[in-house]
């Protein structure tokens, strides 16, 4: 069954969460009280409305009651995003994502009853930060507040050593569950602990990344 998703305010944030999940075949009611905005996103959804979403009864002449997720995408309007969060739990949406401009305002909207809260600027400041200061890091994929699946580069230092000689476990806790010699090659699972790594070689193991990020960060992969 087709989701419908709404989304509240089209400005960069919105417009681009909204063509997304137009382009991938959910139905999207967009709102948005600039009518270029409204028109920039008409083709990739099934409604396009110019109104005010803090006005409880257009959202519901519009059928946003049925939609199972909403995403309020003005930030910068603090009055309008916990109007829009009102009304949706009037509505009895079932899960509200709204975005913060600041950590005052994600606050506020999480006393509103907002399900989950972003701060896409910060987010992606966080990330282009983590990329600049990575060594051998590839990607950390986050499973839940503890644990992370790491894909790394193997450092220098530990070329022709085994995963039994270094003891990643306790020293980084991570486990290793797998290594490849080309980031797109086959995985190959169950490393045998004695195997030596070799030049080149792409690691990828499950913990919890905040020690393993900071020695990678300061270059102290040893």
């Amino acid at each position: 069954m087709v989701k419908t998703i709404g989304v509240l305010g089209l400005g960069v944030f919105g417009s681009t969460i909204a063509k997304e999940l137009g382009e991938q075949h959910y139905d999207v009611i967009a709102v948005d009280k600039d009518l270029i905005d409204v028109n920039r996103v008409e083709e990739y959804v099934v409604q396009a409305v110019q109104g005010n979403f803090t006005d409880i009864e257009l959202l519901r002449s519009i059928g946003f009651s049925n939609c199972e997720v909403v995403v309020i995408g003005t930030g910068s309007n603090l009055e309008a995003s916990v109007m829009a969060i009102m009304n949706c739990k009037k509505l009895g949406i079932k899960r509200i994502i709204a975005k913060a401009k600041n950590r005052t305002h994600m606050e506020i909207m999480q006393e509103m009853g907002a399900h989950e809260i972003v701060r896409p600027e910060k987010e992606m400041g966080d990330k282009v930060a983590r990329n600049i200061m990575r060594n051998n890091i590839l990607d950390v994929i986050t499973l839940d507040d503890e644990n992370s699946i790491i894909e790394f580069n193997a450092p220098e230092r530990w070329i022709g050593r085994s995963l039994k000689e270094m003891d990643l476990r306790k020293k980084y806790k991570i486990n290793v569950i797998g290594m490849k010699s080309d980031p797109d090659g086959k995985l190959a699972i169950n490393v045998p602990p004695e195997e030596k790594i070799k030049p080149g070689s792409f690691i990828v193991a499950i913990g919890n990344s905040e020690t393993f990020e900071h020695l990678d960060y300061t270059d102290q992969l040893k």
